[in-house]
């Protein structure tokens, strides 16, 4: 009798389900980081119950920081966080919030779009205008020639207005890119920037000054910009993409595509960005920090 041939597709289908079961084997972590969490949180809300949601989250940041430097297997936390978002609750129930975390890298980088004279970066380069290109396809854009523009003047310092810090690391945060889309549709009320999921597609954080330093976390990147990226059914997608550890190696050889290793990261990088999102007096908060390279700070405090 024949032996029945595996397609390359079953392989991948293989290996991503025994991936996933990697994954299963560290949510032990996950439980041990709620009980650790809880009781923090319970001693802080305790104290801080008559203090305002800002206080409360500086109390809860301050004990989230300490657990998270606690922690000595960051590869093994952060694979599963980036999976997962993290639920925690008091005992009594009157008490919760939703810790979540992905990489700061799993996007393309605004700001490569100005490195088109870079021989260095030029795979950084050819990624963020195909990028750029299939969503003002995508999305009809009125004028993309003037949204690039004006995205280039920002990436360069060159706008009016702009301070030194700006000047210096280009666009550095998502909020920073808003205004420039606010003032885009302003300019030429195209109604259709604003359906764009950007944050689907980019990272919005100063670029790093060597190649090196700017790979993209391929194993944890949205299906929409595999899609942009790499031409693959959005459809097929839905089918065969996991997010896990070594997933975008498995996607890309089932598919016959060569894995980037100038654009996309071999191995796990420590820089992390998380939510930590809670109630107060009926009314929903949130707050963010980054953790690089065992630095956990840029605390950010915003009302949902």
């Amino acid at each position: 009798m024949d032996k029945q041939k595996t397609s390359p597709r079953g392989t991948y289908r293989q290996q991503k389900g025994f991936a996933l079961i990697i994954t299963l084997s560290v949510l032990a972590i996950v439980i041990a980081l709620t009980g650790v969490l809880i009781g923090y949180l319970d001693v802080a809300r305790k104290e801080a119950s008559a203090t305002k949601a800002l206080v409360q989250a500086n109390l809860y940041f301050a004990d989230v920081k300490q657990i998270l430097g606690k922690f000595k297997d960051k590869k093994a936390l952060y694979n599963t966080l980036y999976l997962t978002p993290v639920p925690l609750q008091s005992e009594d129930g009157r008490f919760s919030l939703v810790l979540q975390c992905h990489p700061l890298d799993n996007g393309v980088n605004i700001n490569w779009l100005a490195d088109e004279n870079s021989v260095k970066m030029q795979a950084h380069y050819a990624a963020a205008q195909k990028v750029f290109d299939y969503l003002a396809e995508k999305y009809a854009l009125a004028n993309p020639l003037r949204l690039e523009e004006m995205l280039l003047h920002a990436i360069h310092g060159t706008e009016e207005g702009q301070s030194r810090f700006v000047r210096k690391n280009g666009i550095i945060s998502y909020q920073q890119f808003m205004q420039i889309l606010s003032r885009y549709q302003f300019e030429t009320d195209d109604k259709a920037v604003g359906r764009v999921p950007w944050k689907d597609y980019f990272v919005f954080h100063s670029a790093g000054k060597r190649p090196e330093e700017n790979l993209i976390a391929g194993d944890f990147v949205s299906t929409a910009l595999l899609a942009a990226l790499f031409e693959i059914d959005p459809a097929l997608l839905k089918e065969e993409w996991a997010a896990s550890e070594g997933a975008l190696k498995l996607l890309l050889q089932a598919h016959g595509i060569p894995f980037d290793k100038h654009l996309f990261a071999s191995k796990f990088s420590e820089r992390a960005g998380c939510e930590v999102h809670y109630m107060y007096e009926g009314q929903r908060f949130a707050f963010a920090f980054k953790d690089q390279e065992g630095e956990v700070n840029e605390f950010e405090f915003f009302r949902e």
